[in-house]
């Protein structure tokens, strides 16, 4: 199983606005890399994190893929994605036209070159892991062994709501 994690707070090069930006990178993912999209969870609005004064809120969502791609390639794929959708790094954690996060590739565990694997944050993000219980509430933590329903009762509310 592969999962993606996908958001955007920033309207698109062409104006689109962020939830559409994020469908469109849904239905990209189908054929990218060697991937078939199987799931697409639902789209929820979510603060942003660290808070940024100012930012808008988020659109977050995670799709559920399979296939069997290679790590680095299915980044520069993502990373392809990210810059035909306008995306600028100008620092960490700035708003963004799209944001595609691999996080989790088929349970690999790998800690270098990128991409990092499980994602090293998206245990500790509500607007991840929320959104992935939709598409793969069985899933399981390969590098922590705890499935998703634990690490989200493990964490704080936060900021979020269903679109």
């Amino acid at each position: 199983m592969i999962l993606i994690a996908l958001g955007a707070n920033l309207p698109g090069p062409d104006g689109a606005a962020p939830l559409a930006t994020c469908r469109a990178a849904a239905a990209a993912l189908d054929g990218l890399a060697g991937l078939r999209l199987v799931a697409l969870s639902g789209w929820w609005e979510t603060a942003p994190e660290p808070p940024l004064p100012g930012a808008p809120w988020y659109v977050n969502g995670v799709a559920r893929c399979e296939g069997e791609p290679e790590p680095d390639a299915l980044l520069r794929a993502l990373q392809g994605l990210e810059r035909e959708a306008g995306r600028e790094r100008p620092y960490p954690n700035a708003p963004r036209t799209l944001d595609l996060d691999i996080i989790d590739l088929n349970g690999t565990v790998r800690r270098g070159p990128d991409p990092l694997l499980p994602h090293p944050r998206a245990h500790l993000r509500r607007f991840v892991l929320q959104p992935l219980a939709e598409v793969a509430p069985e899933w399981v933590h390969p590098a922590l062994g705890q499935g998703v329903a634990a690490l989200l009762s493990g964490l704080p509310e936060a900021g979020m709501r269903r679109l």
